[in-house]
């Protein structure tokens, strides 16, 4: 089969029977198409001719290349190049897989970075006005504060913040949360998140609404058309600008510093699986691990003999 033609199946099988997001297709279809033009490149246009020669030869070019792709691209890179070819053999397609013995570079275990609590209130309450204060004002500020309290309540990632719609908030102290392949999955909602959301839907977003088109949407850009991805993102910037956190504070790290605290305050690990939406423990389990302080500091309170 010509490359490009197995591509644009392969690509529809994942987005269509896999259910993967938008997001990890893009990605999947940029790096095969680099790998396309790469192949093409040395004359091999049709999947059969691919051996596990030029697979190699392809990932280690990439790998090698200036400037130098970080680890998890390479990784993300050998998967899409796996799951091609997986698939292709798999459908009969090819009658090999020349990239069975492709073996994926060993991450770096890196430690989430989390907030502290007191760094996560003075994110919040430089997001906007809290829904005690009764502002009438500041429609973006209320919407704001109430994003950042929803995603540190709920752990949701920004891209399932932003899309979720109205109705999903209809089940009183639950929000249903669509993830990753189109996972529904059901997380409580605290009472401040609660407060600022319904303070938001009350007082901010009936006025953003009018400026746009009607959307189900729960959160709306001052325009009135459903809050962006890069817009929540600005969000968060510019809460961590003015609230003077030199930390480098993303949307996951809220995420983060809501599985981190939850841990830190004796929720079970499994417990935190299912609130986050991860598919395996091994994912979460990574949220356990320990600073050396920490190890010191209770190894000082707790031991009889310790100092």
């Amino acid at each position: 089969m010509r490359l490009e033609r197995a591509v644009d199946t392969y690509l529809r099988h994942v987005a269509i029977e896999r259910g993967l997001s938008d997001n990890t297709v893009g990605a999947y279809r940029r790096d095969l198409a680099a790998y396309v033009e790469w192949l093409a490149a040395r004359g091999c246009e049709d999947s059969d001719d691919i051996t596990p020669t030029l697979v190699a030869e392809f990932v280690a070019d990439r790998a090698s290349a200036l400037p130098r792709p970080a680890a998890s691209s390479v990784a993300r890179l050998q998967s899409s190049v796996r799951g091609l070819h997986r698939f292709l053999a798999r459908e009969g397609i090819e009658t090999d897989d020349p990239a069975a013995r492709l073996r994926p570079p060993k991450l770096p275990r890196r430690l989430p970075k989390a907030l502290t609590i007191e760094q996560v209130e003075r994110l919040l309450n430089a997001s906007g006005p809290a829904p005690s204060e009764g502002v009438l004002s500041d429609v973006i500020g209320i919407r704001d504060r109430a994003l950042l309290e929803l995603l540190y309540a709920t752990g949701a990632r920004v891209s399932e913040a932003v899309q979720l719609d109205v109705d999903d908030l209809a089940h009183g102290d639950v929000l249903r949360v669509r993830g990753k392949g189109s996972k529904e999955r059901i997380v409580p909602i605290g009472s401040y998140a609660r407060a600022a959301v319904d303070a938001y839907l009350v007082r901010s977003r009936p006025e953003l609404s009018r400026r746009g088109t009607a959307t189900p949407r729960l959160f709306l850009g001052a325009r009135g058309a459903p809050l962006s991805r890069q817009s929540a993102w600005l969000v968060i910037q510019h809460a961590a600008d003015r609230a003077q956190l030199t930390a480098h504070v993303s949307p996951h790290t809220l995420r983060h510093s809501f599985a981190t605290h939850l841990l830190q305050g004796g929720a079970d690990v499994r417990v935190v699986q299912e609130l986050l939406g991860h598919a395996s423990v091994a994912t979460t389990q990574i949220y356990t691990h320990v600073s050396v302080d920490a190890l010191r500091d209770v190894y000082a309170t707790s031991h009889p003999r310790a100092r």
